[in-house]
């Protein structure tokens, strides 16, 4: 099998080579790609070193099985449609096609039914609405969700590497910042993003993408999106009103832990606890009425809330479809 990372030397890109390669996908030719600045580098995957190589329009005509991208939004406009056209199922990471009524926007545990026999651009959601449609989506299907109010408290590393180097420069005593609104050590920002509407992109990314992946309009998202002086992990307090009545705490917890790849915790859980791991971690459970609950949620953004998604949209696509490998497998 043929497959591609596109934006492989970014704080998520390496994850999700690190991802990719302890994954059971079979893969006989992996390409790695970035910016000329970043072409060149050596990586390594499953033993090998592998070359980075300048992303250019040819390339992506070439033809892969999957290719993987998470370069940003205007890498993914330009050459994402170039590599789609020529056959290749693209999974991005960006925000660029999520809002896109034909483009699937995916969690496998969720909506991966989705992915059968599709071909084309699927949009890999964001971190923070990865996290949180997981651990509240078993109660979606029994309870109905009807509202979620949600304040996050997301790591530096959510903003990429140029942001972990001035987190890690103010540590170390500068007072300089250029990333952030203002200085993130020792100090939590509210704004993630630019307002629109007094709502910051973040915010709308959660409002909109929890009911294109819920596939449920009635769903009232009440989001605060706060960037924290952590590296790795993002946290949310959760609280949330159901339609139908909870039957009870005990039942309250046995729904949110039979949803896959979610572990529900007695003691509290922090973001330091989860990083380099693959599941969604609830902990702080609390049913206030028949109707309200509150949940605490973390999650190593890099892996859950983007790579390791990627990776699972990937196997789930080969699950369900017959894949005719380009690489003469």
């Amino acid at each position: 099998m043929k497959v591609g990372i596109v934006g492989a030397t970014g704080a998520v890109g390496r994850n999700m080579v690190e991802v990719l390669e302890n994954s059971k996908v079979e893969i006989s030719e992996i390409r790695l790609f970035a910016s000329e600045r970043s072409s060149g580098q050596v990586m390594k995957f499953r033993g090998m070193e592998v070359l980075v190589e300048r992303l250019t329009p040819d390339a992506m005509k070439e033809g892969f099985d999957y290719l993987l991208f998470s370069a940003g939004s205007d890498v993914s406009k330009e050459f994402a449609p170039i590599a789609a056209e020529a056959g290749t199922v693209v999974i991005d990471n960006s925000s660029a096609f999520r809002m896109v009524p034909e483009i699937p926007l995916v969690v496998p545990e969720i909506n991966g039914h989705l992915l059968k026999n599709y071909q084309g651009i699927v949009a890999n959601p964001n971190c923070s609405t990865i996290q949180m449609v997981l651990a509240l989506y078993r109660v979606h299907d029994r309870y109905q969700l009807h509202e979620i109010f949600v304040s996050t408290y997301q790591a530096v590393s959510g903003a990429g590497y140029k942001a972990i180097r001035e987190y890690e420069e103010q540590l170390a005593g500068s007072n300089r910042y250029s990333v952030f609104a203002r200085q993130i050590a020792h100090n939590v920002i509210p704004l993630i993003g630019s307002i629109v509407d007094d709502i910051t992109q973040e915010e709308w990314k959660m409002i909109n993408e929890t009911k294109k992946i819920l596939n449920s309009r009635s769903v009232n998202v009440y989001p605060t999106t706060v960037r924290v002086p952590v590296r790795i992990g993002h946290s949310e307090s959760i609280i949330a009103r159901t339609l139908f009545p909870i039957m009870s705490k005990e039942d309250l917890i046995d729904t949110i832990s039979s949803g896959e790849d979610v572990v529900v915790h007695e003691d509290i859980v922090t973001p330091i606890e989860v990083e380099k791991d693959d599941y969604i971690h609830v902990s702080r459970i609390r049913l206030f009425d028949a109707h309200t609950f509150g949940v605490w949620v973390v999650a190593d953004n890099l892996r859950v809330g983007a790579a390791t998604n990627a990776v699972r949209i990937m196997e789930k696509h080969i699950e369900l479809n017959k894949i005719s490998v380009k690489s003469g497998e």
